[in-house]
């Protein structure tokens, strides 16, 4: 009898775990405002911003945040052109101490540290990283939300 009744109850928690798709526009897409494409955009994951959409100026943009949490945010792209690279932070605040701190090449050289524009000749063509945070060198590290915005313009 208690092997039947532990069955049971087993049986009956593992049934009401399982979740029931109630949403029909999941199956059936005709609604238009379901298959409008999204708008793609560059978003920071974690400590990372894969900058991978142009917008319609031809700019790569983002929205960031740095904290306590992630004092460095790595700006990561891939430039099949030679050319030159153009970069802007801009905090919400409209001043701080924030700065690119290092471009990465591909063969794994850097350069940095620069200022909150960037203005620099891509002579390879593979994946940069840029690093982004405060100077070491002043006070009052920035925390808080900027936005970036790159141009990679063609030789």
């Amino acid at each position: 009898m208690k092997f039947l009744l532990m069955l049971s109850l087993s049986i009956f928690f593992f049934s009401c775990q399982e979740k029931e798709n109630k949403n029909p526009s999941v199956y059936y897409s005709s609604d238009p405002v379901q298959t409008k494409k999204k708008k793609e955009e560059n978003k920071q994951i974690g400590d990372t911003i894969h900058m991978n959409y142009i917008d319609d100026q031809g700019l790569y943009t983002a929205e960031g945040l740095i904290d306590s949490i992630r004092p460095r945010i790595y700006i990561k792209f891939k430039s099949d052109d030679l050319g030159e690279l153009k970069g802007k932070i801009i905090p919400t605040t409209g001043k701080g101490n924030i700065r690119f701190n290092q471009i990465i090449f591909p063969d794994e050289t850097s350069d940095g540290p620069f200022g909150m524009d960037l203005k620099i000749q891509l002579t390879q063509k593979g994946n940069y990283i840029i690093v982004i945070g405060h100077s070491l060198m002043a006070d009052n590290p920035f925390w808080g939300k900027f936005k970036i915005q790159l141009e990679n313009k063609k030789e």
